[in-house]
């Protein structure tokens, strides 16, 4: 009897596994099929970028090629967002986002499909454009996910979101899109999953961490007062040009001295700006500075830690009430993109079926900021799992780690990923994710 119930449970696993090879080569046959097509679409895509809040033509053909694949698509949804609905029959209903806007810079990637666009911003300036953090791969691996998905639509059955999002580089897209009524005018998803190419993990390769990935990214300016006068004269003045120097010395203690240390945070200055004329002490200096953190409560507490102290600073170099510095973060603040444990780890269980443990690396947090975090801060509380997509070309990956030879980075002119691994490996990969969470009940 137990040598009966030993073949049975040996027998149910050979068929469990042979179903899972079986789906597995039904992806990577289709993924062969499309990928070819799809270069095409990156290389026009990377040759014709747009930045953010202008990709009026980046936006009419995410939706074109959504239209195609049978999607419900509205255009235009919170300014030149694009949403595509498929409904498959009952089950989860799974939300698949994707940026569209590229940066103001300069290409000198070399590449046969380099960008030359020279366009009007959205304050009317002429600026170069570059798809120089990797939107453009993006948008072609969604695109390449979705196609898959809807080939296989026999394996899956329940509801996709696909969106193609505008204004993640301002970081103000996701906004714009939670304030027109996304989740009240289309379905609540149960899981909303991205991709963000990565420049120091090899081509195909997934990145992923169960906890905020990605950190808060706010803009403080910091307006410092003071008596303007005869350089000559300092006695006679208030020098708002020292105050300010006193100011970025003593802030650096926010993170070293006043946050725990296991709670990363990274203050910095990244832009002074007083004065006229050699012999003019001013009147007043301005302070722009990047705030970085991974809580809520980290945010507060430098918020706070800046106040006190330009305004103890102040105080102690004789400024009256009137005239103490003003701290203003600015609007548009960027929260963590806090994944959900639990959908990253569904995620790496589905990506390894496809790409195999060696593929998967457990990564750090990154400081970088990203708007996809924005739609798992709603009153509908979505689970979110952003993972990092690997693009580096292999030799290159294998020559760093030996050599230490430079990578081009993200918002680099010279960045670009190696399509095909990319793309073959962050089509499996999700595709794989998103079949499993349809059918998991």
């Amino acid at each position: 009897m137990k040598n009966i119930f030993l073949l049975f449970i040996s027998l149910f696993f050979s068929i469990s596994l042979f179903s899972q090879d079986k789906l597995k080569s039904k992806i990577e046959a289709v993924i062969e099929s499309i990928e070819d097509e799809h270069y095409e679409t990156y290389k026009y895509l990377h040759a014709h970028p747009e930045v953010s809040l202008m990709e009026f033509e980046t936006s009419k053909k995410m939706a074109s090629h959504l239209d195609d694949m049978g999607f419900e698509v509205t255009r235009n949804f919170g300014g030149n967002s694009v949403v595509g609905l498929l409904e498959n029959g009952k089950g989860p209903v799974i939300m698949l986002r994707t940026d569209m806007d590229a940066l103001p810079i300069k290409e000198e990637t070399g590449l046969p499909c380099a960008s030359t666009v020279v366009m009007e911003d959205a304050s009317g300036n002429q600026v170069p454009a570059m798809h120089a953090c990797g939107h453009d791969m993006h948008m072609t691996v969604w695109l390449g996910i979705l196609s898959t998905m809807v080939q296989l639509r026999n394996e899956w059955s329940g509801t996709i979101i696909a969106i193609a999002q505008q204004a993640e580089e301002v970081s103000g897209g996701a906004n714009r899109m939670i304030e027109a009524g996304l989740f009240q005018k289309f379905s609540v998803p149960d899981y909303a999953l991205a991709y963000h190419v990565n420049p120091e993990l090899p081509s195909g390769s997934i990145g992923y961490y169960q906890g905020p990935i990605f950190g808060g990214v706010s803009s403080v300016d910091i307006h410092v007062f003071g008596y303007g006068g005869h350089g000559a004269m300092p006695h006679t003045t208030i020098d708002p040009v020292v105050l300010a120097s006193r100011i970025v010395l003593a802030i650096q203690t926010l993170v070293s001295r006043e946050i725990e240390p296991v709670q990363p945070a990274v203050v910095t200055v990244g832009s002074i700006h007083g004065g006229s004329k050699h012999n003019v002490i001013p009147d007043r200096v301005d302070l722009q500075l990047t705030v970085r953190f991974f809580s809520d409560e980290v945010y507060h507490q430098i918020i706070e830690g800046l106040e006190r102290i330009t305004r103890g600073i102040a105080i102690s170099a004789g400024l009256s009430e009137e005239k103490l510095p003003e701290v203003i973060p600015l609007e548009g603040l960027t929260p963590p993109v806090a994944n959900d444990p639990d959908l990253v780890n569904k995620g790496v269980v589905s990506m390894e079926k496809m790409l195999g443990s060696n593929s998967m690396f457990e990564v750090n947090p990154s400081t970088v900021g990203e708007d996809f975090g924005k739609y798992g801060r709603t009153p509908e509380k979505v689970p979110i799992a952003l993972f990092w997509l690997g693009g580096v070309e292999k030799e290159k990956y294998r020559d760093h780690n030996e050599n230490s030879t430079p990578l081009p980075g993200l918002h680099n002119a010279s960045f670009h990923p190696d399509f095909y691994p990319t793309f073959r490996g962050g089509v499996a990969a999700m595709t794989r994710t998103m079949i499993d969470l349809f059918n998991e009940e």
